[in-house]
């Protein structure tokens, strides 16, 4: 008796050790992957590019040249700060730019991972070029924006409703665009399979993921060469618990099937981030109107400082059909 006692008791502690040890392994990548940046730091989480020389210098070149565009264009709009709060109860921050207070067009932009509206202020000018005004929040977990967990688009996708509720109750005759790029561009997917307002009228998405497992599961080949089962699985768990979202649930592949919301898909043709892969299989699950550029060349977000002329002539010809 007293043997299988001291049995039982050294595989209940046997068990207690794996579970605490899966435990720490899935906060472990919690951590690493959904928990906000400290002040001061940044995340890097991306593969190295893998580009060519070539690119990277025309991408320096034009990015002067962006940057001239957007100091112009930003210092002639009207700046305001305006926040909501989450259902969740957070504090999310956002700019407001106003280029003609007569316009009913908007553009709703959404930043990617580990950025902050700022990083939307180059694409935000083209759009007050064309006389568009401008909302550009952080996303919750960045910037100014509370939170601890960085949402990866599925939380995010409520605070858009959000933000999209904003804009119409200043303005009923609205007609907004959204346009994300990365994580940003997995936001505006996910949020088109919502009920929208009828004021939006199109959905840009530039190198958005078709799910948060599988670019995690892209992350965890690329920067740690481990397998998606068991690590996925055990993370998956813990983040359930601590971010309160499945990573499988939170599929733009799944939303995008279910979006009556016009959409344009880009992606650069070398994206070893989020995979070129994924756009071809996004673009063929939307059931709404659509349009597919690839940006020949182009790495991960890259494909408007690659290109520019090309990809925003190829936005603003999409969006003249609905706005």
């Amino acid at each position: 008796m007293k043997k299988r006692t001291k049995i039982i008791l050294a595989a209940v502690l046997v068990l207690l050790l794996l579970v605490a040890a899966a435990a720490g392994v899935g906060n472990y990548f919690v951590n690493f992957a959904l928990v906000r940046a400290e002040e001061g730091t940044e995340k890097n989480v991306a593969p190295e590019a893998a580009t060519t020389d070539e690119v990277q210098q025309t991408v320096e070149e034009n990015n002067e040249r962006i940057a001239r565009h957007t100091e112009e264009w930003l210092s002639k709009a009207e700046k305001e700060t305006a926040s909501i709060t989450s259902e969740d109860g957070l504090k999310l921050v956002a700019d407001k730019y106003y280029g003609d207070r007569d316009s009913h067009k908007w553009a709703l932009l959404i930043h990617g991972y580990g950025g902050n509206r700022s990083g939307m202020q180059n694409i935000g000018a083209y759009y007050l070029e064309q006389g568009y005004n401008l909302l550009m929040p952080d996303m919750r977990a960045h910037g100014e924006s509370e939170g601890t967990f960085i949402g990866m688009g599925w939380l995010d996708r409520l605070d858009v409703l959000q933000w999209l509720n904003l804009i119409v109750s200043e303005d009923e005759e609205a007609e907004i665009v959204l346009h994300g790029v990365s994580m940003g561009g997995a936001t505006v997917m996910m949020v088109s399979g919502e009920q929208l307002p009828s004021q939006v009228k199109a959905i840009v998405e530039d190198c958005g993921y078709t799910s948060v497992w599988d670019i995690f599961s892209d992350e965890l080949d690329a920067l740690f060469h481990l397998p998606s089962f068991p690590l996925l699985d055990l993370c998956n768990l813990v983040g359930r618990i601590r971010a309160g979202y499945d990573f499988k649930e939170a599929s733009a592949l799944e939303q995008v099937q279910k979006s009556t919301t016009p959409m344009l898909f880009i992606h650069g043709s070398e994206d070893n981030f989020v995979h070129t892969d994924m756009v071809y299989e996004l673009y063929e699950a939307a059931q709404c109107e659509k349009e597919l550029l690839v940006v020949e060349g182009a790495g991960h977000g890259e494909s408007y400082n690659l290109d520019p002329e090309l990809y925003f002539e190829t936005v603003f010809g999409f969006l003249e059909n609905y706005i």
